[in-house]
């Protein structure tokens, strides 16, 4: 068998293999042994995680069953899982037990890794080629002095100082650092406020969760003339440029539409290339249709599930429901402009019967462009008992075959991970004005 060796951690995080046991990943609750195909060396960017409170699970070749090793060589080790670098894909999730007492895990994604021949591998793909968060093109002494070059261009703009000191600073965000460089995507949140209590919010966490939020939120609602007084330029001078309302750093934009509106309206005014983006939860269509009229010209939906029950449940929703979210897709559509949706993948439930045939209604009733697949980043088995996901029915094809059947049944839609710039849009054959 040439499957990776197991990986595992001792309790002071020195990761390591144990080449007795060969490395598994899960899909839902199952342990499964990884196909050779859906393996590749972990990315540049990435990062291993040793999973305390877990036990790893491997594969006994010789006895050929899982096999849970809570001890090596008289040591204990935990679980090792790794966190996949942007624009890739996870195939299966790491393989392990958890004790009973165990906290919960941060807000990450725990892909199934492995070592072999001198190298990590971990259970997955890269389903976007598009370069812009790739660690190799971030230069840290330039982004450290053109991050202090912006915040004299614009010392009065409070966004911008937002975007400097807490995101590009604190949080390392990868679109803040493409705004300071002036080049491709560039985030513009305005948002403290959200209709939803999203379980893995990355910016607000009740107390009780016992996982703190990965970032603090923004405080403060932007004026149109400080959204305008950057975007601009940005759009101006970027190489594939593209704006984009609705950040992690936030809430939900479509419930300031007003700000977003006036704003959109200035940098028409200003200026017609690049995109205008909104990731949003969809919940107000007639919010966005306003936007649409004013200039928007794509829309980014998250989604967890193409299951109104397990969306409620993991979206916790107020005073909206999956009827919105579908008419605001249908109108992006209606007005000839880019529809993605933000599809929260989690491997033997995205990829499972049910899960397939409520997305393939979605998709043909809405008719949308393009899926971003973006791993769930959250603790599995906290998102499995809340969801209620413990005993699903039907099976999964897994992720590969999800891919392909994407590819199959609806040949227009695009795969990928980031908003795509004007230059993607026009490649696109399902879409025309663009």
């Amino acid at each position: 068998m040439s499957l990776p060796f197991l990986l595992v951690s001792d309790a002071e995080g020195n990761i390591f293999e144990v080449p007795e046991l060969r490395m598994t990943g899960m899909s839902l609750n199952t342990p499964v042994i990884p196909e050779t195909d859906d393996l590749i060396p972990l990315p540049y960017g990435s990062n291993l995680f040793m999973l305390s409170g877990r036990i790893p699970m491997g594969y006994d070749p010789g006895k050929k069953s899982f096999t849970p090793l809570e001890k090596y060589k008289g040591n204990p080790v935990f679980a090792v899982a790794a966190f996949m670098a942007p624009a890739y894909l996870q195939l299966l999730r790491a393989g392990y037990l958890t004790n009973k007492n165990a906290e919960r895990l941060p807000m990450y994604s725990y892909t199934a890794a492995g070592w072999k021949d001198g190298q990590f591998m971990a259970a997955g793909l890269r389903i976007d080629p598009d370069p812009r968060q790739d660690l190799v093109h971030m230069n840290e002494d330039l982004i450290k002095s053109q991050a202090e070059a912006v915040l004299k261009k614009y010392p009065k703009n409070r966004l911008v100082a937002h975007l400097v000191n807490k995101c590009v600073k604190s949080y390392c965000c990868p679109a803040a650092r493409n705004f300071v460089l002036e080049r491709w995507e560039c985030p513009a949140p305005t948002s403290p406020a959200c209709n939803a209590e999203c379980i893995a919010c990355i910016s607000r966490q009740p107390e009780e969760s016992s996982v703190p939020a990965s970032q603090d939120r923004i405080e403060f609602i932007p004026t149109p003339g400080e959204i305008a007084e950057f975007t601009v330029p940005h759009l101006e001078k970027a190489q594939r440029p593209v704006i984009s309302f609705g950040q992690g750093c936030e809430g939900e934009p479509l419930l300031v539409g007003d700000v977003i509106e006036e704003s959109i309206k200035l940098i028409r005014k200003k200026t017609d290339r690049g995109i205008i983006n909104i990731n949003t939860n969809g919940s107000r269509p007639d919010v966005v249709k306003r936007l649409l009229e004013a200039g928007l010209d794509s829309i980014r939906v998250s989604l967890n599930s193409a299951q109104e029950k397990y969306y409620d449940k993991y979206y916790r929703p107020r005073q909206y429901g999956f009827e919105e979210i579908r008419e605001s897709l249908k109108l992006v559509r209606r007005y000839n402009r880019w529809a993605s949706l933000n599809y929260f993948m989690f491997p033997g439930f995205t990829d499972r019967e049910g899960e397939k045939s409520a997305l393939e209604k979605l998709i043909l009733s809405t008719k949308i462009n393009m899926i971003q697949t973006r791993n769930l980043n959250m603790d599995p088995e906290w998102y499995v008992d809340r969801l209620g996901l413990m005993n699903l029915q039907g099976n999964a094809c897994g992720m590969r075959k999800w891919i392909d059947w994407i590819h199959e049944s609806f040949p227009w839609i695009k795969l990928g991970y980031f908003n795509p710039p004007r230059e993607e849009m026009k490649k696109s054959h399902f879409h025309q004005q663009f």
